[in-house]
């Protein structure tokens, strides 16, 4: 099943899907895995973008609520369901990982190491992103190229094999200006704290707004080394 999904992969790159508008990729994508398209959100700038373009198809939405998100983002998620109408469900940390993590090293351990990091993040992230995934051939993702060193060289389409699936960036190119401008030109919802110097905006205790001049990322894990700061949701070979 795996070799065949690999093999339609790889059919959509030969024929240049990539060339295609968002449109268009989204109507392919949706014939060819009927019930099979999915799209994570976090409620973020270019979530809310791509949420605007698959408000009246038939692929499915998700959430991660780890328990620990900024309030701004609750609100945000209301303000979606209010204006859109959909389905969004949401995906929770298991409690029989969760409870004895925080038992043994406390709710905020994260600062402390890397490892712990991780940890909190493969428990609250990761694991459920696992769940969400189930039974899905494509996966829609906010990723933006300007966001991360380590996503510089991706391409719109590629295969993540830790998750088995395709995985499909509409708006890996495009500039913070032009999200800000089609946000603003069709009046789409959005997280305020995206205009208090958020840039990318997760778990409350891990995000913070950036200075002026600092990289996208320095606002994630700010204590950890900037190679590091990767929670595990985007695996890249």
């Amino acid at each position: 099943m795996m070799n065949e999904l690999k093999e339609t992969y790889q059919k959509l790159i030969d024929e240049n899907i990539e060339s295609k508008s968002i449109e268009e990729v989204l109507e392919i994508l949706t014939s060819t895995f009927p019930d099979e398209v999915c799209f994570s959100t976090s409620f973020s700038f270019e979530d809310q973008v791509i949420t605007d373009y698959v408000k009246n198809s038939e692929i499915k939405v998700f959430t991660l609520d780890t328990g620990r998100l900024f309030e701004d983002t609750y609100n945000t998620w209301n303000l979606t369901k209010s204006k859109y109408k959909l389905a969004i469900k949401a995906y929770y940390p298991n409690p029989e990982e969760l409870e004895p993590f925080i038992q043994d090293n406390g709710p905020d351990s994260f600062y402390r190491s890397v490892e712990n990091r991780k940890t909190c993040c493969d428990i609250r992230k990761v694991h459920p992103l696992k769940r969400a995934l189930m039974g899905n051939k494509v996966w829609i993702t906010g990723l933006r190229a300007e966001h991360s060193v380590a996503r510089e060289n991706l391409s719109q389409f590629e295969w993540d094999e830790s998750n088995q699936i395709i995985k499909y960036h509409p708006i890996l190119f495009w500039t913070t200006e032009q999200v800000r401008d089609y946000i603003k030109k069709n009046n789409i919802p959005y997280n305020i704290l995206h205009d208090k110097g958020f840039v990318s905006i997760g778990c409350a205790p891990c995000t913070r707004a950036i200075q002026p001049g600092e990289d996208f990322r320095a606002g994630r894990w700010w204590w950890e080394d900037a190679s590091k700061k990767e929670c595990g949701l985007h695996v890249h070979k």
